[in-house]
């Protein structure tokens, strides 16, 4: 198939499961490619704490190791995070971007520090309660407890390791003096419901990125390919097709 490159990054404490309901909407457009984050999923588990310049880079070999000049990427949180990096350092290698529920900046740092020895010293299931509240709506929860407790299965299996060092990498992440050299064509989703990266955070994004774009999603919090997955993929669609 002759097709271009798509490219998800996956949110912090899951792993390409969260982009599945998506996936068969985008492999009619795309050769679609879903990189989990260091310490995620089935990648390597290095010891933290990371970077988002490490996280990038990581994209970066994958891209040289598959021969991918160029691609299309869409990532959710810290994948979007990681989809900002690759824009402003690598500008030639992303055509265009995604960005949903994500954030250029996410201060304090102490909460995502705190975070990080929690799940060191207790795991990643000591923190899915407060996840789930953060990543679903009160009405998803209550309608879809099976999609609900297939998150948690996906943060308790994340590596304490890469789950610790992907919040080290947030605690010290500021993407907001580059965005400025970000050339792809992009859009930026937000959950209207999102506490943990609000649409305030997103307006900020386009406010620096030249050309962008805002979509506001009702009825959606920070986990939004799962709680509002036919809006996004038709977003995204629209965006990077």
């Amino acid at each position: 198939m002759d097709a271009p490159v798509l490219v998800l990054g996956n949110s912090i404490g899951t792993n390409q499961g969260m982009w599945a309901p998506l996936i068969p909407t985008f492999a009619q457009r795309f050769r679609v490619l879903a990189v989990e984050t260091r310490g995620h999923g089935g990648s390597e588990v290095l010891p933290g704490p990371y970077s988002i310049a490490d996280l990038g880079g990581d994209f970066l070999a994958v891209f040289d190791e598959l021969g991918l000049e160029t691609v299309r990427y869409a990532g959710l949180s810290i994948g979007g995070m990681i989809g900002m990096w690759l824009a402003s350092h690598a500008p030639e290698r992303v055509e265009k971007l995604a960005l949903v529920c994500t954030s250029a900046y996410l201060p304090p740092a102490t909460n995502w520090i705190a975070r990080a020895e929690t799940v060191r010293s207790e795991g990643t299931g000591a923190i899915a309660e407060t996840a789930v509240g953060r990543w679903f709506t009160p009405g998803f929860r209550e309608r879809s407890p099976d999609q609900v407790k297939a998150a948690v299965a996906m943060l308790e299996a994340t590596s304490d390791e890469g789950y610790a060092g992907c919040c080290e990498a947030i605690a010290g992440m500021d993407l907001r003096p580059d965005l400025h050299r970000i050339t792809a064509e992009t859009l930026v989703i937000a959950g209207a419901d999102d506490p943990a990266t609000p649409p305030s955070h997103g307006e900020a994004i386009v406010d620096s990125v030249r050309g962008a774009r805002l979509q506001i999603v009702p009825d959606a919090s920070h986990l939004a390919t799962l709680e509002q997955p036919e809006t996004i993929a038709s977003l995204v669609l629209g965006a990077l097709a």
